[in-house]
C-alpha cells in the first residue's frame, strides 16, 4: 500500500511517523521547523489521515511494509525515520525488515515489547472502540497522553475532537497490531545510528521502556525530555525539535567532507 504523504523543505531526507489514531498533520509543526535544513516527509499510516483503511492491517510488519513501499515509490529512501509512539514501533519494524530504507532510526515515546499480561489489555482498547465508539476510550487516552495541566489546552482539546471524529476501525487495527509488538531481540542486528527519546513524565511508554530500545541497539543514544508526557511533540514541541534536530544535524555533519 502506498500511503498519503506531504513533503516539504530540502536537504537530507527525514520521514516522520505519527502515533496511533492521529495523522501526519499533527507532526506539521515539527516538520515545518525541520524543513529549513531537511527534506521532510510526513506519512499517514494505513487507516489514518488520508491513507486508505482497507485492507485492514493486523501486524506491525504490515504497517512497516507500507512505509517501505511508500519511501521507495517516492525515491525518498534511504532516509532518517523518526517515529512517535505507534510511529516509533513502526519505525523499529521498518529498520529491522528494510534496513536499506533507513539511514538512521529515531524512536520516540514508544516501547519495543510488552509483558504477556499487558497484551490483551492493549488489544481491548481497539475492541472497545469498535464496539462502543471512540467515546469509550477517549478519557483514558487523554489521561495517558497529556499531563493534567495540559489536558484542557486548545491543542489537547483539538486532539480529543479529532479522535472522537475518527473511524474506530483505524484505531482498532493499530491497537491490535500494537498488542503483538515484539522487536527487542531483533533490534540487536541494527547498525544504523539510532536515537531513543523518552518523556520523563510519560506513563504510557516510560523512560525504562525506551531505555530497553537503546540498550538493544548497538551504539544507540538515549535522551530524556524533562517533564514531557507521552505526546511530547505536542506538549513540548520546542524541546522535541531541539533533540531531533540536534541528532539529525550531527548525522549531517558526520557526512560533510572536511
Amino acid at each position: 500500500m502506498r500511503l498519503h504523504v506531504v513533503i516539504e523543505g530540502s536537504g537530507p531526507r527525514v520521514a516522520l511517523l505519527h502515533p496511533v489514531g492521529l495523522s501526519g498533520a499533527f507532526l506539521a509543526p515539527l516538520a515545518q521547523s525541520l524543513a529549513s535544513r531537511f527534506s521532510v516527509m510526513r506519512i499517514d499510516l494505513r487507516g489514518h489521515g488520508h491513507s486508505a483503511l482497507d485492507p485492514l492491517a493486523s501486524s506491525m510488519a504490515e504497517f512497516a511494509d507500507d512505509v517501505h513501499e511508500t519511501l521507495q515509490w517516492h525515491r525518498f529512501a534511504p532516509c532518517a525515520v523518526a517515529g512517535f509512539s505507534f510511529g516509533s514501533m513502526t519505525a523499529q519494524e521498518l529498520a529491522i525488515r528494510h534496513p536499506e530504507s533507513v539511514s538512521a532510526l529515531l524512536a520516540l515515546a514508544g516501547p519495543c515489547t510488552f509483558s504477556d499480561a499487558l497484551r490483551p489489555v492493549l488489544a481491548q482498547r481497539g475492541t472497545d472502540a469498535l464496539a462502543h465508539g471512540m467515546g469509550a476510550v477517549i478519557d483514558a487516552t487523554m489521561a495517558r497522553w497529556f499531563t493534567p495541566a495540559f489536558r484542557h489546552s486548545p491543542v489537547a482539546l483539538a486532539t480529543r475532537r479529532y479522535l472522537l471524529e475518527s473511524d474506530p476501525r483505524g484505531w482498532a487495527q493499530g491497537w491490535h497490531a500494537i498488542s503483538r509488538l515484539d522487536t527487542e531481540s531483533r533490534l540487536r542486528v541494527l547498525r544504523m545510528p539510532a536515537l531513543c527519546v523518552a518523556g520523563s513524565n510519560d506513563v504510557s511508554s516510560t523512560p525504562q521502556d525506551v531505555q530497553r530500545i537503546s540498550a538493544a541497539i548497538p551504539g544507540a543514544v538515549y535522551r530524556e525530555i524533562a517533564g514531557a508526557p507521552h505526546m511530547l511533540f505536542i506538549e513540548q514541541p520546542a524541546a522535541t525539535f531541539d533533540v531531533v534536530q540536534g541528532f539529525l544535524q550531527g548525522l549531517a555533519g558526520a557526512h560533510t567532507p572536511r
